[in-house]
């Protein structure tokens, strides 16, 4: 296990695809950093973690030899793994906030940023960034984030805490490797936030309509059953799930 820590970088993620374009990278190497000073989220959004007090890391994961047409399963076992991690640490009430916010009693604790790289047609590698909430206790002008520590009352050890995600990490690839997808989408669609509960969501034009979310599709569209009992798909630019 390859461990490169860092006391400053812009972000973990871009740390690392500078690094596999220079050289050759073993698979499961880390970068983790004290502080992120451009960490990035979904869609463009800005990760901003308290330096020292959380963890923020990526994972460089070779899947050159994986048969992956649907680079969701990518996403799902990154969830599994966290969720599996959080678990060993008692941490309760655990869900992911589709597509891959990781959930301890509503409030967001991890964010994922996953991003692909193509070689000869097929993928190649995956950068996987993670900004989990450790020990940090205060969160100005976020009522919906929390931090394990906030959560166990707990302080936790980063190291240790990275070890078990990489861990897991193994534990989940290997089962994608193996090609059991059912395993990963039933399990990931178990752990899914307000799955089967009425919701409210806001699509695209700002507009707001309830649903119920039933599922995710191989491509990893949100499957939301509308009140005329039709389910439509929905991905990640034309829906969001409102509180």
């Amino acid at each position: 296990m390859h461990i490169i820590k860092l006391d400053a970088t812009d972000s973990t993620n871009s740390y690392l695809k500078r690094l596999s374009v220079n050289e050759q990278v073993a698979d499961y190497t880390a970068v983790v950093t004290k502080l992120q000073t451009n960490g990035r989220g979904q869609m463009g959004t800005v990760w901003d973690s308290e330096a020292s007090k959380n963890l923020t890391f990526s994972v460089y994961k070779d899947i050159f030899q994986y048969n992956i047409e649907d680079p969701f399963y990518i996403s799902m076992v990154i969830s599994l793994a966290l969720l599996k991690t959080l678990k060993s640490f008692s941490i309760p009430k655990l869900s992911v906030k589709w597509p891959n916010d990781i959930l301890s009693e509503n409030k967001k604790i991890c964010g994922i940023l996953i991003e692909n790289v193509f070689k000869q047609n097929k993928f190649s590698s995956s950068i996987i960034g993670m900004g989990l909430n450790v020990n940090q206790l205060e969160f100005d002008n976020l009522p919906k984030a929390s931090s394990l520590r906030l959560i166990s009352g707990r302080v936790f050890d980063l190291d240790e805490v990275t070890i078990v995600i990489i861990k897991n990490l193994k534990h989940y690839f290997n089962i994608l490797k193996r090609g059991h997808l059912d395993v990963l989408k039933e399990k990931y669609e178990a752990s899914l936030f307000r799955k089967n509960k009425p919701s409210t969501f806001q699509d695209a034009e700002g507009l707001m309509f309830s649903g119920i979310i039933k599922g995710v599709s191989d491509y990893g569209n949100l499957q939301i059953l509308l009140e005329d009992d039709i389910i439509k798909e929905f991905d990640l630019k034309t829906v969001t799930l409102l509180y």
